[in-house]
């Protein structure tokens, strides 16, 4: 399924929203969570707006210096974001933690600090659920460790792993500002900042890890393999299906090879013919194969022996 730019409308509008009420609030505060926090959303900011250039960009139709099309286009810019919230989010706010700990100030009225805290919590709750819709129709029955392993849609995935660290980051945030009051202890505030960039980190490393095995190229999964054996095999023409490879190209967008024997009494038209045939079947079933490619091969001699 191709991917949904909702999510990615709803998550920027949000995050724009709060990284300015929370800068805004932690300058009144100075609270190092809530700097944390303004970081975490300006971040994420930038990788609503880089994701949505990826995904503009991997629908451009193929041309002379990319015949296979721009696909990866979403791959590469959702690797980039990975890369962002590791060096910017989770390192930035990692080091505001270590400094406030090591010059620590207490927050005097963190009445601002929950109002924004609150309001953010509404809001990225809220595109946490749109994303999570949005992934859920494409995961079907499947777990979600499973489908985040499966998922071609690297700017959806993204999105949820986004919107879901917001909201624990808040609930962090919270409970570092609320302690860090009650108990007149500074240290909560700034242990809070250290917890939010380790939580970026983490999310960052596994985010960096799905969109690498796209962008290096990932092929359908042994179901669907076998799927389009048995269809190539079905066809008259076709003797065995021996060797098949596939790669996505983006999404939607998967090429296909396979060697095929043939049955030997056929002529170069009547080969020629079943191609054409079985690529129209092949594309009828699985639209997503965008360019099928069949080559002609010998039946090896031990599958020769065992006929």
């Amino acid at each position: 399924m191709a991917s949904s730019k909702t999510p990615l409308y709803t998550a920027l509008a949000a995050n724009l929203g709060i990284a300015a009420t929370k800068f805004v609030a932690a300058s009144v505060t100075g609270s190092s969570a809530m700097i944390s926090e303004g970081i975490h959303s300006l971040v994420d900011t930038l990788n609503e707006l880089l994701l949505l250039l990826g995904v503009s960009r991997s629908q451009r139709p193929p041309d002379e210096k990319r015949p296979f099309g721009y696909g990866r286009e979403q791959y590469f810019w959702s690797y980039v974001v990975a890369l962002l919230i590791f060096a910017i989010g989770g390192g930035v706010s990692f080091y505001e933690g270590v400094t406030h700990i090591q010059h620590p100030e207490l927050i005097k009225d963190p009445f601002w600090n929950y109002i924004v805290l609150g309001v953010a919590f509404v809001l990225d709750g809220y595109s946490l659920i749109t994303a999570w819709r949005a992934f859920n129709v494409q995961r079907g029955n499947q777990s979600f460790w499973a489908a985040i392993k499966d998922s071609k849609d690297s700017a959806t995935f993204t999105v949820l792993f986004e919107d879901a660290s917001d909201v624990l980051g808040l609930i962090i945030a919270f409970l570092g500002v609320i302690l860090g009051h009650e108990l007149n202890n500074p240290y909560f505030d700034g242990l809070a900042s250290i917890l939010i960039g380790l939580l970026l980190v983490s999310v960052s490393v596994v985010l960096a890890r799905e969109s690498k095995s796209l962008l290096m190229g990932e092929g359908v999964d042994h179901e669907t393999s076998q799927q389009l054996m048995a269809l190539t095999e079905s066809d008259p023409a076709v003797l065995k299906a021996l060797k098949i490879a596939t790669i996505y190209l983006g999404p939607e967008e998967i090429t296909l090879v396979q060697g095929v024997v043939f049955q030997a009494d056929l002529t170069t038209d009547a080969i020629n013919q079943a191609i054409v045939r079985i690529h129209q079947s092949i594309q009828q079933k699985f639209p997503a194969i965008k360019h099928a490619y069949m080559q002609p091969v010998a039946l090896p001699e031990d599958q020769k022996a065992v006929r």
